[in-house]
């Protein structure tokens, strides 16, 4: 046989695993070809490819990979089980920028998962690899290891996706360990593992690249690993990482600004120094303009940093207010929809939670009938608890307050949201708290007299309150009263003796001729119709 026979072989075996690699990472693209390459054994194949003598069979059989572990949890368990992980975490830092680039895909698709699929990455030593990548030349290269390292970084106590759950339950009850606790723990030791690897400057380094893709990845790994922990943000702002994020807010590019916001929201939401080093940073009133932005996460991210710093203290919220804050917020909820909305309401109640002034300043601005708005086309629960929450907070402090309240005709909506066995315990609950702290500073009687005839006694007796407390000191009220059916309504409530609102109920009564109580209590047309009977006449 010839050389060139001999060779041929080779040649033609090359060409076959190049066929065969490109195949099915083509098929692993499409979903449905899923199960059907796991079933035929696709890991164990694709596993000795990725130490092909071939950079190009390497690096499309990384790909494959990476598009099979980011489907599910599955297959990319079945990844960790191949024991491919190490293979990749070594060709890191031995292989070209192209395989770079396809091991950390495969990383990140592994990592997405949960929790322990993220630590499976960390412990077969793929963040020093990582790391090593975040300092190559090449910006692809940089930018698919922040996305690895983002993906590792994000995880939190509430997920978990992975279909081992109930033997983890078991397991931890057995060690008498809480699931909650061992997952926070967990959570907690993954991001710490990314800022001990040394990963923070190299990521604030990467947003100060020319190339956005970079940016935003960089960007969106910084929001991770700060949203977990004080200690965690702490290290984030150590670097100088918010001027940085400061000078990309008004940048054209939405996927950026919509990073950059995040990274900020998550900073600031851990401690009132870090909100304002935030606002130190000079992003406002530059960042209100967003809230406008077409981009509706982008305007959901600039809503979320304006709450984390108005809950703080009254001077961070007067802060905001001054430069327009609010009103920009009330606009944003009259152009939102749905969960959108949830952070701007936030904002208002935290606002109006300082301070009679603030909370004035809501009220000047037009926000309780946008808020009314909000509770009467939002149909999830948790938006309209947060709404209830909001009323609460602006009504609770004077009458004013809570004027504005009921003149938007609030008070019905409160009660029949609180009364709706539909409506969730949370929901139910903060529309009773939001109706009791503002009744017991409402003084405006139109909107509290229909509460006598639909609220339940629980509510009733703050309504009563009201009542006892305005009419002694204002006829005209009085006599509206009377006419409009109220007094009536008043004596057939049925109170215990000696109870709270039999007091309140006295109260009113002494503010009446007798005889005049006496005709709209129940029972008295039949008193007078026995007497009539009686009557003898002279």
């Amino acid at each position: 046989m010839s050389q060139r026979q001999v060779l041929q072989v080779f040649e033609q075996y090359q060409k076959a695993r190049t066929q065969f690699v490109q195949t099915v990472a083509d098929l692993a693209s499409r979903p449905q070809n899923t199960e059907t390459l796991q079933n035929a054994g696709v890991m164990s194949l694709l596993r000795p490819l990725l130490l092909d003598a071939v950079p190009t069979i390497q690096q499309t059989a990384a790909l494959a990979l990476g598009r099979l572990a980011n489907y599910n949890d599955d297959l990319a368990e079945a990844v960790v089980k191949g024991d491919i992980l190490p293979q990749l975490v070594y060709s890191l830092a031995e292989q070209n920028r192209f395989y770079k680039k396809a091991a950390a895909f495969v990383l990140r698709a592994v990592a997405k998962h949960s929790p322990e699929l993220a630590q499976a990455v960390v412990d077969c030593g793929a963040l020093d690899a990582l790391v090593v990548s975040l300092e190559e030349f090449d910006p692809g290269v940089k930018e698919a290891a922040a996305w690895a390292i983002s993906y590792i970084a994000r995880h939190n106590a509430r997920e978990f996706a992975s279909k081992r759950v109930c033997f983890y339950i078991y397991f931890l009850q057995f060690i008498n360990v809480p699931f909650v606790v061992y997952l926070h723990c967990l959570s907690a030791e993954l991001s710490q593992a990314v800022v001990d690897a040394g990963v923070v400057p190299l990521l604030v380094l990467c947003i100060q690249e020319p190339e956005i893709a970079l940016k935003r990845v960089a960007a969106s790994a910084l929001s991770d690993i700060a949203k977990h922990s004080p200690e965690l943000a702490q290290t984030v702002v150590d670097t100088g990482a918010i001027a940085h994020l400061a000078q990309m807010i008004l940048n054209p590019d939405a996927k950026l600004k919509r990073q950059v916001f995040s990274a900020l929201g998550q900073i600031a939401k851990h401690s009132v120094d870090v909100a304002e080093m935030v606002v130190e940073a000079e992003i406002f009133p530059a960042a209100l303009v967003c809230l406008k932005d077409p981009d509706e996460y982008v305007r959901k991210n600039v809503a979320t940093l304006i709450r984390e710093i108005t809950k703080y203290t009254p001077e961070l919220s007067q802060i905001i207010v001054n430069m327009g804050g609010v009103a920009a917020v009330i606009d944003y909820l009259g152009d939102s929809k749905g969960n959108v909305r949830l952070p701007g309401i936030m904002m208002l109640g935290y606002v109006s939670a300082h301070s009679e002034n603030l909370a004035m300043a809501v009220i000047v601005s037009k926000g309780v009938p946008q808020l009314a708005i909000c509770l009467e086309e939002e149909q999830e629960d948790h938006l309209k608890a947060a709404t209830a929450w909001a009323f609460g907070q602006i009504g609770r402090h004077t009458p004013e307050h809570a004027r504005a309240i009921a003149v938007a005709n609030v008070f019905p909506k409160l009660l029949n949201l609180y009364l709706d066995t539909e409506s969730s315990e949370d929901l139910q609950a903060k529309a009773k708290k939001a109706l009791k702290s503002i009744l017991q500073k409402c003084t405006y009687l139109p909107a509290l007299e229909p509460l006598l005839y639909e609220a339940p006694s629980n509510i009733l007796k703050h309504v009563i309150c009201q009542f006892s407390k305005v009419l002694p000191h204002d006829s005209k009220a009085r006599r509206l009263f009377v006419t409009s059916g109220g007094l009536k309504k008043v004596q057939e409530i049925k109170a215990e003796p000696g109870s709270a609102i039999q007091e309140y109920i006295n109260a009113i009564n002494s503010c009446y001729p007798e005889e005049i109580v006496r005709y709209y209590s129940p029972g008295y047309s039949e008193t007078l119709l026995e007497r009539i009977e009686s009557y003898q006449p002279v």
